[in-house]
């Protein structure tokens, strides 16, 4: 195979047949995002990914005292914890963090555990006045100050101005908080680099979490979040969708850092438009397709005009029905924004969506100290009328053991995607412990993502 000038392709330039996203792009019924316009890909080598880092304890604490307790992650949402006094207890193995909302407004995080004998002070969320330990009572105030030891006279050697809980640090970004239990680390704005451009045009601080799903996952925390920073997995995982989602046809872009600091990716799955895989469809089918999976509504209700592509079709439609069910101004949102998959990746463990029609979050973590167990939410932020204030958070829906998604209704036509996804996830880490094979092997462009992934996570472990 040859290129435009007529040389060798190399490696990470093959690319498959079918409609680029640009090229889908290009045909938008309304003006698109200019950081969608852009293109970053670079070659990353083709080396195998060791498969010890899935699946031994020494990795894994490798992990919690290099990236854990040094990496800035996504803990919670503002509108998680809204009113002073309101808190949230966020995990991740052994570290535990509560982040709460003060009286002066601020939002802090103090490691979970009381200053006497280390008691866990909270547990999950809930509303507070005080930070009270359940065991022997010593007491701080929601600005961390010690306020209360019973039988004080017993601790002479307790003074108060150094028995504050200690901090970790926070910071906010697009509705966000982070925290970073690094008090040397640096600030968050530069720990994101240029995400927040590439953000801007979607406004994640002006939406709400309507929808929070967590499991646990027999896997590693890593194997649960590679399986969806790639959509090389549609083809055999999820084939009901072939029919509209053009699978292969997804770009990848990768943006590195020259600072050491880990950098952002993202994949533009187009949908309204069928697979690569599949002999071409009719426009008509392809609307059918999609509108049967998230739209049964509108089946048998639009046509494609002869000689006219499907995307703007079903755009108008969905952009009319999310403007409906949400209240929302959608008039200016663009065909992609409504149809196509937008999923970022923020080193080490956030996966947020830019779109509206499919307005994801996902977070991966390790659960405890079990490199064969990791914790996955999905979240759903959903855009709001103009000037209406961002309702309180819901309780988080867990999903037992036993549960498939199939038990969270509120995750409509996804529950039967996420069903097939939860189905390899075990499959690939009990493969793992039995592969002869010392390591993974990733394509070139449509693995990349994982790549850099990996890239960055070794950066952090030889800081």
């Amino acid at each position: 195979m040859t290129n435009t000038v007529d040389r060798p392709v190399q490696p990470g330039e093959a690319r498959s047949a079918g409609p680029t996203v640009q090229s889908l792009l290009a045909t938008d019924s309304r003006e698109v995002p200019t950081p969608l316009r852009e293109e970053s890909y670079e070659y990353l080598g083709s080396a195998d990914i060791d498969k010890d880092r899935y699946l031994t304890h020494e990795f894994h604490r490798l992990e919690v005292e290099k990236v854990w307790k040094k990496a800035w992650q996504f803990a919670c949402r503002e509108e998680d914890i809204p009113e002073a006094g309101d808190y949230l207890v966020y995990d991740v193995a052994d570290l535990s963090l509560i982040v709460v909302r003060t009286e002066g407004g601020d939002i802090k995080a103090y490691h979970n555990a009381c200053l006497h004998r280390g008691t866990r002070l909270c547990d999950d969320s809930g509303h507070a006045n005080q930070l009270r330990c359940p065991f022997h009572g010593f007491t701080w105030s929601l600005d961390g100050a010690l306020t209360d030891v019973p039988c004080r006279w017993d601790f002479p050697h307790v003074r108060a101005e150094e028995f504050g809980l200690p901090e970790a640090q926070t910071g906010l970004w697009a509705g966000f908080v982070f925290v970073n239990p690094d008090p040397g680390a640096e600030s968050l704005e530069t720990y994101l680099g240029d995400l927040d451009k590439h953000f801007a045009p979607f406004a994640l601080q002006d939406r709400f979490k309507a929808i929070h799903v967590a499991k646990v996952i027999d896997c590693n925390w890593k194997v649960g979040m590679e399986a969806f920073l790639e959509s090389y997995h549609v083809i055999a995982t999820h084939p009901q969708l072939l029919e509209y989602l053009g699978d292969s046809n997804t770009q990848y872009d990768v943006y590195s850092r020259a600072d050491g600091l880990p950098g952002f990716n993202r994949m533009i799955t187009p949908q309204a438009t069928s697979s690569p895989h599949l002999e071409p469809l009719e426009p008509q089918d392809v609307l059918d397709a999609m509108f049967r999976d998230f739209y049964p509504d509108g089946v048998g209700t639009f046509e494609v005009p002869e000689g006219a592509s499907a995307r703007p079709i079903v755009a108008e439609a969905m952009r009319a029905n999310l403007a409906a069910a949400t209240g929302a101004d959608l008039s200016g949102a663009s065909d992609s924004e409504i149809l196509d998959a937008i999923q970022y990746f923020v080193f080490p463990n956030m996966v947020p969506w830019a779109g509206v029609g499919a307005p994801l979050t996902y977070r991966f973590r390790p659960y405890g100290n079990d490199p064969d167990r990791c914790i996955f939410d999905i979240m759903m932020l959903t855009p709001l009328p103009a000037g209406v204030p961002k309702p309180k958070t819901g309780p988080v829906h867990w999903l037992g053991a036993d549960e498939d998604y199939s038990a969270a209704p509120e995750l409509g036509g996804l529950c039967a995607v996420f069903n097939q996804d939860l189905a390899n996830l075990p499959r690939i880490q009990r493969g793992l412990k039995s592969m002869t094979k010392p390591g993974v092997t990733l394509a070139n462009y449509q693995e990349i993502r994982i790549r850099q992934f990996h890239q960055d996570l070794d950066a952090y472990l030889d800081r």
